[in-house]
């Protein structure tokens, strides 16, 4: 029975130990990312270095830009959404194939972005043109749809 008591505390502390070096490691990745946050979620910091996920809105930047009535158009994702981890290796590389700047803003790190865009599911791109939104598309789909998206509302 004691044998079996220590047994239970060494794997238990092994775990401990393991769980405090997975957080130490995600801190340490995440030091210096481009959200300028101290914390980040976990799914987030998966996705650091991935060149799908490179091309970032903060929020501030997103109001800013819209205040001065620039089009642009924002691809609004969550890290943990599975839909957004299919569309996004189809739309990413599309809209630079078609020299489309598709900025893409966390809607899991910036939950307000679902109030102030009026998000009701992921993913969502947005066109905006003169600070105003003119079209949406939501969901997956495939890559022939958000081509056609794309060129059917002349965004580029």
């Amino acid at each position: 029975m004691k044998k079996m008591v220590i047994f239970l505390v060494i794997i238990v502390a092994l775990f401990v130990i393991l769980g405090v070096l997975t957080n130490l490691k995600k801190e340490e990745k995440s030091k210096g990312n481009p959200y300028g946050k101290e914390h980040l979620k976990s799914a987030t910091v998966d996705q650091l270095d991935d060149p799908n996920y490179q091309n970032l809105i903060l929020p501030e930047e997103l109001e800013n830009d819209l205040q001065d009535k620039e089009e642009m158009t924002v691809y609004f994702y969550s890290p943990t959404c599975t839909h957004c981890q299919k569309t996004t290796p189809i739309v990413a590389p599309l809209a630079e194939e078609m020299g489309i700047d598709l900025v893409q803003y966390n809607l899991l790190e910036f939950e307000q972005g679902w109030s102030d865009y009026g998000i009701k599911s992921t993913p969502t791109i947005v066109h905006f043109k003169n600070g105003k939104e003119q079209e949406r598309i939501v969901g997956y789909n495939e890559e022939q749809t958000f081509k056609k998206w794309f060129e059917d509302h002349d965004i580029n």
